[in-house]
């Protein structure tokens, strides 16, 4: 029945490890490179991305109705005389400019 009252170092050792471990996981999984607070940013940077390719989408859309109206089999006389215009800077007699 010797028994001694040195304090048990290995417990406490063991407990100290566990818990510095499960501190440093549960900020990994909050903070980290594949953390909570990073998929925030990235779903928000997915949803700019889309509103972004929604709008690239309408200007194609655009261009490829005015590339087909001014093509061979589709020719726009007011589209052609517009872009004339614009590209040589001269204006019709009947126009108004306003700066």
């Amino acid at each position: 029945m010797n028994r001694s009252s040195k304090p048990a170092f290995g417990t406490l050792l063991f407990f100290a490890i566990a818990f510095a471990l499960s501190l440093y996981f549960a900020f990994a999984a909050i903070q980290g490179n594949y953390g909570l607070f990073r998929r925030a940013e990235i779903v928000a940077e997915a949803q700019d991305l889309r509103v972004q390719l929604a709008q690239v989408q309408v200007d194609v859309a655009r261009m490829e109705n005015l590339t087909h109206r001014l093509s061979d089999e589709y020719l726009d006389l007011d589209l052609l005389d517009e872009q004339t215009r614009k590209v040589l800077g001269m204006i019709r007699a009947d126009e108004i400019v306003i700066r």
